[in-house]
């Protein structure tokens, strides 16, 4: 399957607790809010009122948004445990940031990167400073020997942005990291928009999303979550109605290269996901290219929100199921720079 539609999402109403992240990132050094750029080229070709891109290619210098919750984590663990090395498990930009983190509070960090992992991919996690050890298998490999290491002696400790039984609060300040790019936007906008559009690996962004978007006393607008055809395990679950996991193959979207769902994720992208629709390699490509053209810088993990609005409003019942009219406002994830 490529598309899969809830039509009680909106109705769902998720418990929603206010964090301290938005004013931390705001004392981190360099901070500014990303821009939302609007993009009226392609509204006109989606048959909307308005796209506007949320531009993350550039966020506390790095060329992507994982920073925000990473940064908001690390701070979270070492409050607790002043001095450990930070262990993490990696497809690029996660671990690259966990590494930033690590140097800016003068700890150690060690990185495992599954072996698909491109070789500039893991030399740039080692200029932030980090030892990087490359793991045989993918991303859940990598996952796995990193919560071994971090486990094996003490003063090490692991900050992954996906969750399971038992390791769920690092995660969740991963999450809540996320709702500042989600509060600059509501700033940005002044109302919700329509449709919310969002990359998806493991889903912590994504969780994010739909915690902010269906909290109470809000307006619930659509979320359309994003995948590789290669690597869609939140619409495989979605359709099951269960966590599924998917085998995968490499892609371009590498970010968004994941076989399983966080359990974190899960419940509250089962109850309160709109819609979730998987696009191809060359989709992505098509996108981060277009969006290049309009002036933003976009890697094909960041432009498959751009590929997979096209997939869903081309189509007559995808459209007519997320409800969109004419003036529609679209926001469209863009959650990392263009790699050259």
């Amino acid at each position: 399957m490529k598309w899969y539609c809830s039509p009680s999402a909106r109705d769902w109403t998720s418990p929603f607790t206010p964090g301290n992240a938005h004013a931390f990132h705001r004392s981190l050094p360099g901070f500014a809010p990303t821009p939302l750029v609007s993009v009226p080229e392609i509204a006109a070709e989606l048959g909307v009122g308005r796209v506007l891109v949320k531009d993350e290619s550039w966020r506390l210098g790095l060329p992507a948004f994982k920073v925000l919750g990473a940064s908001w984590a690390c701070h979270q663990v070492l409050a607790r445990q002043p001095g450990v090395a930070l262990v993490t498990a990696t497809d690029g930009n996660h671990g690259r940031a966990v590494a930033r983190m690590a140097a800016h509070f003068g700890v150690e960090a060690i990185v495992f990167v599954p072996e698909v992992t491109l070789p500039q991919t893991a030399a740039r996690i080692a200029e932030e400073g980090a030892q990087v050890e490359r793991v045989g298998g993918d991303y859940d490999a990598a996952v796995r020997r990193a919560a071994e290491f971090a486990a094996g002696q003490p003063g090490r400790a692991l900050v992954q942005d996906t969750g399971w039984d038992g390791y769920a609060q690092v995660p969740a300040w991963i999450v809540e990291g996320y709702q500042t790019l989600l509060e600059e936007i509501d700033a940005d906008l002044g109302a919700p928009p329509d449709l919310l559009v969002v990359p998806v690996g493991v889903g912590s962004l994504a969780e994010a999303v739909v915690r902010h978007h269906r909290r109470p006393g809000a307006a619930h607008p659509g979320v359309l979550a994003v995948e590789p055809d290669t690597a869609a395990c939140l619409l495989a679950s979605l359709s099951a109605g269960r966590p599924v996991r998917v085998p995968t193959a490499a892609t371009v979207m590498a970010g968004l290269n994941c076989p399983t769902v966080s359990s974190s994720a899960w419940p509250v992208l089962r109850a309160g996901c709109d819609a979730a629709v998987a696009v191809s390699d060359a989709e992505a490509l098509r996108a981060a290219d277009d969006l290049d053209r309009l002036g933003v810088s976009s890697g094909p993990s960041g432009a498959a929100t751009l590929a997979g609005v096209r997939a869903a409003l081309a189509d007559p019942q995808r459209r007519a199921a997320l409800a969109l009219g004419d003036d529609a406002v679209v926001v469209l994830l863009n959650t990392e720079g263009r790699t050259r």
